[in-house]
């Protein structure tokens, strides 16, 4: 009996003491939250390929530049500096009307490496809006994709650019596309640097003469009143000398009648 007392209170001890303990254990951490991805920027987008070829066919007519850029293979150095390059181009594109024009120095006499250069010098490797020229007339000669010794001067006149390559004086009429990084523009004449034809510079052809003015003067006498006027002053001469001669004849009848009285 006594035994069973023992054992009742060691088990409600037991369990005394497991409640306890687990009254006083701490409960179990929260989990942690993981923290949320942070969104990776969606790329810029790659700038739009320009392609020159289908600017200046549209344009112009450049038709004669643009064949002197496929056949000098210049169209590629072009083409690069546009669409690869941080610093863009900026291209002068005369006329069609300009390489019919240009009769003497000629661009058949030239040489591949000569031809090259001179499409070269028609562009500078850096994007140039309109308003940019302002500043380039203050810096005197500004280099070209042809080299530094193939410069040219810019002035600008109330927003008017004006080039003068050495040779070529002209300016840009138009903008055919300004658009960073590209501006092309178009210009009256073809350049021609320096460094290919010298500075033997042919001197500009004269102004003509103005048209003589053939008009008669209103008081200039006609040849008819010159005629009448002739005849008016040869009758009083005429009329004089007749006087003169038949007085003459009177003193010698009076002078032969006194001697034959005598």
């Amino acid at each position: 009996m006594e035994f069973s007392k023992v054992s009742m209170i060691s088990c409600f001890a037991l369990l005394l003491c497991s409640s306890l303990a687990y009254g006083a254990s701490s409960p179990p951490a929260p989990m942690a939250m993981s923290p949320s991805p942070t969104p990776t920027p969606a790329p810029a987008p790659a700038p739009e390929y320009v392609n020159l070829t289908y600017l200046l066919s549209v344009a112009g007519p450049f038709h004669t530049f643009l064949n002197y850029l496929e056949s000098t293979k210049v169209l590629d150095t072009f083409q690069n500096q546009a669409n690869n390059t941080d610093q863009g181009i900026t291209i002068f594109v005369p006329k069609d009307s300009a390489f019919k024009a240009l009769k003497k120095p000629s661009l058949s006499n030239l040489t591949n490496d000569q031809l090259k250069s001179l499409i070269l010098f028609h562009a500078m490797p850096k994007f140039y809006s309109l308003a940019d020229f302002n500043k380039l007339s203050t810096k005197g000669p500004v280099s070209t994709l042809a080299g530094s010794q193939y410069s040219l001067n810019f002035t600008d006149n109330s927003g008017t650019v004006h080039l003068d390559s050495g040779w070529s004086k002209t300016k840009v009429s138009s903008a055919v596309h300004s658009t960073d990084p590209v501006a092309i523009y178009q210009v009256d004449k073809v350049l021609l640097p320096e460094a290919i034809f010298g500075t033997d510079i042919p001197p500009m052809p004269p102004a003509p003469a103005p048209a003589p003015d053939i008009s008669p003067a209103a008081d200039a006498p006609s040849a008819e009143t010159k005629g009448k006027g002739s005849s008016s002053k040869a009758e009083p001469s005429t009329s004089s000398s007749h006087r003169i001669g038949t007085w003459n004849q009177l003193v010698l009848a009076l002078f032969g009648g006194w001697v034959m009285f005598f």
